[in-house]
């Protein structure tokens, strides 16, 4: 059966999930407001620039998973999708999904935003693969560190490569769903690259490359 892989910030949803839960963290005390603002835009504008130091982004996004305890943080997470990933799961990417489903498409979601906030959202959209960072734990405490490699970037190529072994599978009449341009290792990759809401390099690519184009945004945003 073929993969169908979707990336899932800006792609599958119409905003950011790892944006969203560090202001949901900053709105309800558990986050410096002015801190988190001021570190979020410089990793923004090097991940736009494609010069982002993931490691030192995760050191950064995992804190608060280190420096809270773990039941207030799922209590907190289970209120913030149904408050702030419900509402940007838009029609046409559940269409999406489905009809990949429909097809008998194994579905999978490949994501550099962690697994503890991403884990509830692939269930949302019952796709049963999931590849995300992962956060470290020991005795069941996250230590604000990385499990393994990142999911970002080449270190996406590299996780799918080992999921793929482990599974039996292969990239045969695969397809890989993404809006940016830090995806191109893994986009490169598979039988069928689309772009989605594409960034403005990687619709730049697309277009040279006569890749498809498509929006799932409820509105074209600027």
């Amino acid at each position: 059966m073929p993969l169908a892989i979707f990336d899932l910030d800006n792609t599958l949803l119409d905003g950011d999930s790892d944006y969203l839960w560090g202001c949901y963290l900053v709105r309800h005390g558990f986050v410096d407001g002015a801190e988190y603002a001021r570190a979020n835009e410089r990793f923004y504008r090097q991940y736009q620039d494609g010069t982002l130091d993931i490691h030192e982004f995760l050191d950064f996004s995992l804190r608060p998973l280190r420096d809270h305890p773990r039941a207030h943080l799922e209590a907190l997470r289970a209120r913030f999708i149904e408050e702030q990933i419900d509402p940007i799961i838009t029609p046409a990417a559940r269409a999406l999904v489905e009809r990949h489903r429909s097809a008998g498409d194994i579905l999978l979601i490949i994501t550099a935003t962690n697994a503890f906030v991403t884990a509830p959202i692939a269930e949302r959209f019952g796709v049963p693969h999931l590849i995300a960072t992962l956060p470290a734990e020991r005795d069941g405490i996250y230590t604000g560190e990385v499990e393994g490699i990142p999911a970002f970037r080449e270190g996406k190529v590299a996780r799918l490569e080992h999921w793929l072994a482990e599974q039996g599978l292969d990239l045969a009449g695969s397809c890989f769903y993404s809006d940016s341009h830090n995806d191109l290792p893994l986009l490169e990759r598979v039988e069928r690259p689309i772009a989605v809401n594409p960034d403005a390099q990687l619709r730049a690519t697309a277009e040279a490359r006569g890749w498809p184009i498509l929006s799932l945004q409820t509105s074209i945003r600027p």
